[in-house]
């Protein structure tokens, strides 16, 4: 059926605002977002018998989920296999380890990993296991343990798919094409979501769809169009700016992961991109003055070399492998492309340094791994002879993409980009948020700490949607706000937006659309401002400007009515502006309040020091990259954001939950579980 047919059939009533009859589709709970997160949400619903479920999506094929990955994309779990021990505990240990994460979410999501696991597994994700069944790992970034297992480097698709498959066999409605425009809430409770319908034309009866629920699951992802320099998929942008202005609080806002990534496509160079040692090459603007720039800052060959190969696994930047690690490639990037204008490219065609390729000269770590792959053997190697021994479909990747390249005989660009936002939206270990009725999930959810090990965010998704229903499911089955009542909550923010369409309508009929100039401007700001290198000064600048143009925005804008992707971004812009007003307003709070260099970011400090170079090297480090680094010092508390969609923000830091100690007798465990099923 026809969707606009559909909501006509299914509507449960219409709200008049300005002529428009908004129509109304109710349900017990709205899942909004169609990605991995989203999708086992609503499975999960149906598993427990909860089935008045509706899903919607601004695009239900994109997202991260369905259209990013890596080399190996990496699922994070309990060990599954082998002799090593591990444990519920030790897993959660590793997780809170990470700092300022909460300990009853760490204990959480460890142990419910393989339940979440063997669900993906009964679902038809093809995780890997051996002979007698046993579910073999591997060791990613703050790993210490072998918990890591992979599809390939299609691992979260993989997922959707699986997921989505079933969906579709139950038959629960999916709404596409309705961006989020504003949470509809009443008395600290959420009871439904507007959005604009992107699927209608202007001479449609309304632009607008209003869902009334009891439950919101908000699997949005993070807030992806924030930053220019991204390796989120294109079509991901997130929607927590809706979300902020309705009271939802933040939480750990300023935490970010970043790393290189190609440019066209997108997607993050990790694993054996790295490992395979290709030639770092900077360009001008045109593509021409090519040179080789690491051998100016890391003039030792099997020293640059083995960087570039740490680089494989310790893929996303970390302030702290800056000084005298891995992460100073990053860095290296960043003074090229940033400041001095240049283009940066791997080179997979011909060996770094030198012609030939020495591998006696590498570290321990890297001959071993090497050696063990087949690539010492190879003698005098390629990197792109190299890549295709350890990983041949690392090189028909790229072929088959669109852009296409051809690495065998085309350079591939490069940046340093922003990966995962693994701040959020603030939860408890229920995923239920201070909203009540609003449940962040997947990368909407301020789940993580400052740290992550590789791979956590897939397995913190589906955690996190299984026990947001299982809530839902078993407290929270009542019927939505009455009819009329919800008509009343819902008219305020409905005649906003109503509003704000006409007028930047009007504005465009009298002018020029301006929507594809500022979103470009706005997203820039943030990646030469506030992004892996950010100072009190850059931040400041920053949120000075963005902030501005968050407050005149509904009276500036112009948007063509008649323009489907005008319309969107109308919306958008409104969401992603709000977003790095609240976010820069953030990271004010962190470096005014004694907040150093932690993570993925690089605080410029000037009384910091410079990552040390070899005595050699004549040319010294941008002054930018003078750095204190935090060293743990924050680790115990949690910075949350309270705001209420007008003035400013205002911040705080609490003391970070502990890990609950789980000491009560199995009889009382037992007895408490038959009564509520340990919910709450």
């Amino acid at each position: 059926m026809d969707q606009s047919a559909w909501i006509d059939e299914h509507a449960s009533g219409h709200v008049d605002i300005g002529g428009q009859q908004i129509p109304v589709i109710s349900a017990n709970t709205v899942v909004v977002g169609t990605g991995a997160a989203g999708f086992c949400a609503a499975d999960r619903l149906v598993m427990q018998g909860q089935r008045d479920v509706v899903m919607v999506t601004d695009k239900r094929r994109a997202g991260a989920s369905r259209n990013a990955g890596s080399d190996k994309q990496t699922y994070y779990k309990l060990t599954l296999a082998g002799a090593e021990p591990d444990s519920v505990r030790e897993m959660a240990e590793t997780l809170f380890s990470g700092g300022s994460m909460d300990g009853d979410i760490a204990l959480a999501e460890a142990a419910w990993s393989p339940r979440a696991f063997f669900h993906l597994v009964e679902s038809g994700v093809p995780f890997p296991h051996n002979a007698s069944g046993e579910y073999v790992g591997y060791k990613t970034d703050h790993d210490p343990r072998q918990r890591a297992t992979s599809v390939g480097p299609y691992t979260s698709k993989t997922m959707v798919e699986c997921l989505e498959a079933k969906i579709d066999g139950y038959e629960i409605p999916v709404l596409d094409l309705c961006r989020v425009v504003d949470l509809v809430v009443s008395d600290g409770r959420a009871v439904g979501l507007l959005c604009v319908r992107l699927d209608v034309t202007q001479d449609a009866p309304s632009r607008f769809l209003l869902l009334r629920c009891t439950n919101l699951v908000y699997a949005t992802g993070g807030p992806a169009g924030m930053y220019a320099d991204s390796v989120y998929p294109n079509g991901q942008w997130g929607a927590n700016g809706a979300a902020l202005r309705a009271g939802v609080h933040g939480k750990n806002l300023t935490e970010w992961q970043f790393g290189l990534a190609s440019i066209r496509p997108r997607w993050n160079v990790s694993g054996t991109y790295m490992q395979a040692l290709p030639r770092f090459v900077s360009t001008n603007g045109d593509g021409n003055d090519a040179r080789e720039f690491l051998t100016d800052f890391l003039p030792d060959y099997g020293d640059q070399l083995s960087r570039i190969f740490l680089k494989g696994y310790q893929w996303p930047f970390d302030v702290r492998k800056a000084p005298e690690g891995s992460s100073l490639i990053d860095l290296l990037v960043y003074a090229e492309t940033k400041l001095r204008g240049r283009r940066v490219w791997l080179d997979f065609r011909s060996n770094p340094v030198r012609e030939d390729f020495d591998a006696s000269q590498l570290s321990e770590e890297a001959y071993a791994y090497l050696e063990a792959t087949g690539v010492v053997q190879l003698g005098n190697s390629t990197p792109i002879e190299r890549l295709q021994q350890m990983n041949r479909p690392a090189y028909t990747f790229y072929l088959e993409r669109n852009p296409g390249v051809d690495l065998e005989t085309d350079m591939l660009e490069v940046a340093v980009c922003a990966q995962h936002n693994n701040g959020g939206l603030e939860i408890d270990q229920w995923w239920h948020s201070n909203v009540e009725g609003f449940f962040p999930i997947g990368e909407a959810a301020g789940a993580h700490g400052v740290y992550r090990p590789g791979g956590a965010a897939l397995n913190s998704g589906q955690v996190g949607a299984t026990r947001a229903a299982s809530w839902i499911a078993q407290v929270r089955r009542e019927d939505p706000l009455e009819a009329d009542a919800f008509a009343d909550t819902a008219r305020g923010v409905t005649e906003r937006a109503v509003t704000l369409l006409d007028a930047a309508g009007q504005r465009a009929a009298e002018g020029t659309d301006t929507t594809d100039d500022l979103i470009k401007h706005i997203r820039r700001v943030m990646s030469d401002k506030a992004g892996v290198v950010r100072s009190k000064e850059s931040v400041a600048q920053a949120r000075e400007e963005l902030s501005a143009l968050w407050r005149d925005y509904e009276e500036t804008i112009a948007a063509d009515p008649g323009s489907r992707r005008s319309v969107s971004r109308l919306f958008l812009i409104r969401d992603i502006l709000t977003s790095q007003f609240v976010y820069l307003h953030a990271m004010e709070h962190y470096v005014g309040t004694g907040g150093l260099s932690r993570g993925s970011v690089l605080y410029s400090d000037p009384d910091g020091d410079l990552p040390r170079l070899d005595a050699s090297v004549v040319e010294p480090l941008p002054e930018l990259f003078r750095m204190q680094l935090d060293a743990g010092a924050l680790d115990d508390v949690i910075q949350v954001t309270s705001w209420d969609g007008e003035g400013e923000p205002t911040f705080a830091w609490r003391q970070r939950r502990p890990i609950p100690e789980q000491t009560e007798a199995f009889e009382t465990t037992w007895r408490t579980y038959r009564e509520n099923k340990n919910i709450g």
